[in-house]
């Protein structure tokens, strides 16, 4: 027998669709979301453009800052260890250390290898003043510029010198910050 033997060329009726008389519910509700939402994306970047006065970026930088209230200083509750202040005028030999403790290292074995104990190194200078320049004072904060680039500060704050932010003063009619070390810089 061959395959051919049992083909046979009967007439199949065929498959009948049921009978439909439109969309569902769902789909419609889909194609109108979808719809809805195309046209809102087209339309919001025309609204933005349309109106930039609500969407624009503020001015930062341009006369446009407003003065501090005339109220005291609120309680700070947590502090930075950089911030704090040492009150108890100890004028031992550590006593221009920083408090916090960021890495050890042991003066072990060092004897032998250099033949004499390594000096403490705490009575060493610091590096010498970059000298900055300030910028901009608003909001209780200055905007200052060193050679290593932008900051900004406020009371406290260390600076590039090393010195803290004492205050922040208008004199003549121009900022000046004084310093911890008593320099009075002017905005140039």
């Amino acid at each position: 027998m061959t395959v051919t033997d049992f083909d046979a060329d009967e007439a199949v009726q065929p498959l009948k669709r049921a009978d439909r008389r439109g969309y569902s519910t769902g789909d419609k509700v889909l194609a109108g979301t979808g719809v809805m939402l195309a046209a809102m994306a087209a339309f919001f970047p025309w609204y933005v453009f349309l109106n930039p006065e609500k969407f624009s970026v503020p001015n930062l930088w341009e006369g446009t800052t407003r003065d501090l209230p005339e109220t005291g200083p609120k309680q700070v509750v947590s502090v930075s260890p950089a911030a704090m202040v040492d009150d108890d005028k100890d004028s031992g030999p550590g006593a221009n250390l920083d408090p916090v403790a960021t890495a050890s290292a042991t003066d072990e074995g060092n004897e032998t290898k250099l033949g004499a104990p390594i000096d403490n190194g705490l009575d060493q200078p610091l590096p010498a003043s970059t000298g900055f320049r300030l910028m901009h004072v608003a909001n209780g904060r200055a905007l200052i510029e060193d050679a290593r680039g932008m900051y900004i500060v406020r009371v406290g704050s260390v600076l590039p010198d090393n010195s803290r932010l004492a205050t922040l003063e208008q004199r003549d009619g121009a900022w000046v910050i004084v310093t911890s070390n008593g320099d009075v810089i002017k905005r140039n």
